[in-house]
């Protein structure tokens, strides 16, 4: 049988500044899974959150 392909996606977040920040707390880049719509929000998701590393709140944008 076939499944059918549920509206909500899990998707990962992950933090814009360690990729770019060499003056951080520690080493890594933080990520946050989190599940969206892909009905109402078709586009790419940014949401500031928490990064450990950076140890400050942070730009979060969607990969995959």
């Amino acid at each position: 049988m076939a499944s059918k392909k549920g509206v909500r996606l899990i998707i990962t977040l992950e933090c814009t500044e360690c990729r770019t920040n060499t003056n951080k707390r520690s080493p890594g880049v933080n990520r946050y899974t989190t599940s969206k719509n892909r009905r109402n929000t078709t586009g790419r998701i940014e949401l500031k959150k928490f990064c450990p590393h950076c140890n400050t709140h942070t730009i979060h944008k969607e990969i995959k």
